[in-house]
């Protein structure tokens, strides 16, 4: 009987777990389909290449990496390069397609990068840089900077669509706080299953309202994902020190994300180097296989923690099923149609509600050390830099030459380069009594 019971237990864990990486994958290829104008037929191939990715990305994470149930999927800082290059390459008078082929070219380069890092354990060299108030303001930027990607696909904003629509945002709403309350104040033993719960009434609801989409393409039943689907990497020298850049950027991402993490699992941040080390260097890998399959470069997801508090799973096991059963059904492009076709609304709700975790985690890490004057300017020049430059459009600086114009267009990785800065230039003085 409890052998029966765990079974029925890892099998709906693992199935929520599989939803949450389906739900964190599926809606970012679609806004990329949307920037460099793809067919239906590039953005089901796109979406078949992410869910390998992230699949195999997770399941080597959790194997040999920080081995942590913590996804890694498409994210803020990648979505935020891939559209910067988009404006750049139109004021240039480059093709979209010559663009891609770049992005491969610098996702191959950030791995690069990453997994010297690794190998010469260099990563753990940067652990004391990203201190309390740094991870704090680097979660909280991340969530700002993500909230306004979720809530346009809440409103059912998409494409040329840009009037909100009532039916997406009623549907949406409901996910949201049906998945909030029920993770919160449920007392039952489905309390951990709000997610699956959420999005599988989330999706009927708007099958009701909205009715069902038909899909009219006809697929091969299998199909393995296409190496270099835009071409071969194409060399441009100023991708280096984007990657560069991209590559450090990440490391604090994976401080973020192991320090958040272990917060929720064990409620203690601490972690050891050697988790970094082997993070540092499977992220790398994992941004390589993201150039190798021309998809959008995955992350360690930070929002992770968010869905560890949220539905109380701890357990790695469900996590490495579900990353393999990603793999799997990403093979059959078929399964992959019908899964591209959960609305929109339900699964940026899902997303969303897990957000409300993260962004209190990063809160915490800022409240955790005294909040005197010294770190009131930094957070203040911090937020006020970095999230101002969220808000505007990349073509604001398309005066600037196209290197700088890559770096300042990107609100996240400016801010995070600010807040390291200041706090580790800017050093605490002690004031005697």
């Amino acid at each position: 009987m409890k052998r029966m019971e765990s079974f029925h237990q890892t099998t709906l864990q693992t199935v929520q777990w599989f939803v949450f990486l389906l739900a964190s994958s599926v809606a970012l290829p679609i806004v990329i389909g949307s920037i460099y104008e793809m067919s239906f037929t590039d953005v089901s191939g796109l979406m078949q290449r992410t869910l390998f990715i992230v699949g195999i990305a997770c399941f080597l994470q959790g194997w040999f990496g920080h081995r942590l149930p913590i996804a890694d999927g498409p994210a803020g800082i990648w979505i935020s390069t891939f559209t910067v290059y988009a404006v750049t390459a139109t004021q240039h008078g480059e093709t979209l397609g010559d663009t891609l082929r770049i992005l491969e070219t610098a996702m191959l380069l950030t791995g690069l990068f990453l997994i010297i890092m690794g190998v010469l354990k260099l990563s753990q060299k940067v652990i004391p840089i990203f201190t309390p108030l740094v991870t704090g303001a680097f979660l909280f930027m991340l969530t700002i900077q993500l909230s306004g990607t979720f809530l346009s696909g809440m409103l059912g904003l998409s494409g040329d669509n840009t009037v909100a629509q009532l039916d997406a945002a009623m549907i949406s709403f409901f996910v949201f706080f049906f998945v909030l309350g029920f993770s919160i104040f449920w007392k039952g033993p489905l309390k951990n299953y709000g997610v699956l719960i959420g999005i599988a009434a989330g999706w009927v609801l708007d099958a009701i309202i909205r009715g069902n989409e038909q899909l009219n393409v006809t697929l091969p039943f299998f199909e393995l994902p296409e190496i270099f689907a835009w071409g071969l990497p194409k060399w441009d020298i100023g991708t280096i020190p984007i990657a560069f850049l991209t590559a450090v950027i990440l490391l604090s991402n994976i401080v973020a994300s192991l320090g958040a993490a272990n917060y929720a699992i064990k409620r203690d941040s601490t972690f050891r180097s050697e988790q970094m080390n082997r993070g540092s260097l499977t992220l790398g890998i994992n941004q390589g296989i993201s150039g190798l399959f021309s998809g959008v470069a995955v992350v360690t997801l930070a929002s992770s923690s968010g869905f560890i508090e949220l539905t109380g799973q701890k357990k790695k096991r469900p996590f490495m099923y579900a990353s393999l059963l990603l793999v799997i059904i990403a093979l059959f492009p078929p399964i992959v149609a019908f899964i591209s076709m959960m609305p929109s609304p339900v699964a940026n709700a899902a997303l969303m509600a897990t957000f409300v975790q993260l962004l209190g985690i990063g809160l915490n890490n800022i409240a955790s050390q005294k909040l005197d004057q010294r770190r009131l300017t930094i957070l203040g020049i911090t937020f006020l830099i970095g999230i101002g430059i969220m808000f505007m459009p990349p073509e604001t600086f398309e005066g600037f030459p196209s290197l700088i114009q890559n770096l300042v267009s990107n609100g996240l990785l400016m801010g995070t380069i600010l807040v390291i800065l200041l706090e580790n230039l800017w050093r605490e003085t002690t004031v005697e009594a």
